[in-house]
């Protein structure tokens, strides 16, 4: 008798725990933070957090519609972009940004490929073998990564809504890992 009073109970628990999850706060706002909630303005402009706060991590990861974008806070600007590698989804959320050739880039930790965080654009190091010694420099790959424009206004920091007329190596990663949540991190 006691054994059916302790299932009845267990499953009247199940129950309860059913209902406040299936009426409980649901994730109505599509613009989620990592750091809070990133808000839509009538100007358009998204709300990704406070000036002080980002310029204190350094880094904060927010999602857009589902899909999460990186803003970092790098010698006095800040800068957005996807926060998966255009090269295989490399979260650059954990890269380290160093000066290639006087330009500030993202170094993917999964592969080491290099973005830089004004434009977007995927460098590498190449010859040009008909130069009678060659010599290795940075060229680019031209933009691969989407970037985000930052505004800053009253201590908020803001980025534009992206223009997906125009699409970037990183969307395919951006929208993968969109869809399947966060898959494996580490590689």
């Amino acid at each position: 008798m006691l054994d059916l009073i302790i299932l009845s109970l267990h499953f009247f628990i199940c129950f309860l725990i059913f209902i406040a999850i299936w009426y409980g706060p649901k994730d109505v706002d599509s613009h989620s933070s990592s750091t809070g909630g990133a808000e839509m303005q009538p100007d358009g402009l998204i709300f990704i957090g406070k000036e002080d706060d980002i310029k204190k991590s350094q880094r904060i990861t927010p999602k857009i519609d589902g899909r999460e974008i990186v803003v970092f806070y790098h010698e006095g600007k800040f800068h957005a972009l996807d926060s998966r590698c255009y090269h295989e989804g490399g979260p650059l959320c954990l890269g380290e940004i160093e000066d290639i050739d006087g330009q500030a880039c993202i170094v993917c930790p999964w592969h080491k490929f290099k973005i830089t965080l004004e434009t977007g654009e995927g460098l590498y190091k190449g010859i040009n073998p008909q130069e009678p010694s060659p010599t290795p420099k940075w060229q680019s790959k031209g933009v691969k990564q989407r970037i985000y424009k930052v505004t800053i206004d009253s201590g908020n920091v803001y980025v534009s809504r992206p223009d997906f007329s125009v699409s970037f190596d990183s969307d395919y990663y951006a929208e993968k890992y969109k869809q399947g949540g966060e898959l494996a991190i580490g590689k």
